[in-house]
C-alpha cells in the first residue's frame, strides 16, 4: 500500500510500548516521563495495547502488531479490541474497568495526531556559454548538459504515544514522534515501538532487556 493511501486510513491512530532498535525514519518532537515514575520492567506485566482509530479494521492490525512488540520484551500484550467493545470508546470508567478486570497493568495508547507533505526540490545544472570554437564548445556543451530539477517529497506521520499505569492510574510516558515514509501501518506501529522504548530506557523509565 504507497503512503498517499496509507494517509487516509492513518486517520487516527494510538498504541506502542516495546521492541527493540531505534529506526532512522522515526525522531522524536517531544518526550515527558513523569518526574516519580521510577523504573519499570514489562516482565510479569500484563500491557493493553490501544490504537485510536475509526476504521476497525486498522485498529485490530495495529493493536495485534503492538501486542506482539509487547511479547517481544517479556509483558503480556493484549490487544484492547479483545477486552474494549465499541460501544466503550468513549466511556473511561467503563474501559478502565473493563481493562481491570482483564488482568491489565498498564495501556500504552498510539494516536496519530498529523500528516504532512515536504517537498525536496532539486535545481536543475545551469548551461553556461562557452562559444570560442566548435572544438572547445562540444566538449564543453556534452559535458554540461542541461540536467532537469528532481522533485522529492516525503510524507511526514506524527504519532502520540502515552503509556499509562492501571495501578496507579497515572501516566507514566507522553511523545510525540515524527516518522519519514512508512511503508505501512504495521510498520509504522513497529518503528514507533521501536523508537519509543528505546528512547524510555535512554530516560531511565523502561529497565534493559535482559
Amino acid at each position: 500500500m504507497r503512503m498517499s493511501r496509507l494517509s487516509h486510513a492513518l486517520t487516527l491512530g494510538a498504541a506502542m510500548l516495546l521492541l527493540g532498535a531505534c529506526t532512522e525514519s522515526t525522531v522524536f518532537v517531544s518526550t515527558w516521563k513523569a518526574p516519580d515514575a521510577g523504573t519499570i520492567s514489562p516482565g510479569n506485566r500484563t500491557i493493553a495495547a490501544v490504537f485510536v482509530s475509526t476504521n476497525d479494521s486498522q485498529r485490530r492490525a495495529a493493536e495485534d502488531t503492538l501486542a506482539a512488540d509487547i511479547s517481544a520484551r517479556g509483558g503480556r500484550g493484549i490487544a484492547s479490541y479483545v477486552m474494549l467493545p465499541a460501544s466503550q470508546h468513549y466511556n473511561a470508567d467503563a474501559a478502565r474497568s473493563r481493562l481491570k478486570e482483564a488482568g491489565a497493568n498498564g495501556v500504552v495508547v498510539m494516536r496519530v495526531v498529523g500528516r504532512d507533505q515536504q517537498v525536496t526540490v532539486s535545481p536543475g545544472a545551469p548551461t553556461p556559454a562557452y562559444y570560442g570554437g566548435f572544438g572547445p564548445y562540444w566538449g564543453y556543451g556534452w559535458n554540461y548538459a542541461y540536467s532537469q530539477p528532481t522533485v522529492y517529497t516525503d510524507t511526514l506521520i506524527s504519532v502520540e504515544t502515552l503509556v499509562y499505569s492501571l495501578d496507579r492510574d497515572k501516566l507514566l510516558w507522553a511523545s510525540t514522534s515524527r516518522t519519514t515514509n512508512p511503508k505501512d501501518l504495521a510498520t509504522m506501529v513497529t518503528e514507533v515501538a521501536a523508537a519509543t522504548v528505546n528512547e524510555m530506557t535512554k530516560q531511565g523509565l523502561l529497565a534493559p532487556k535482559p
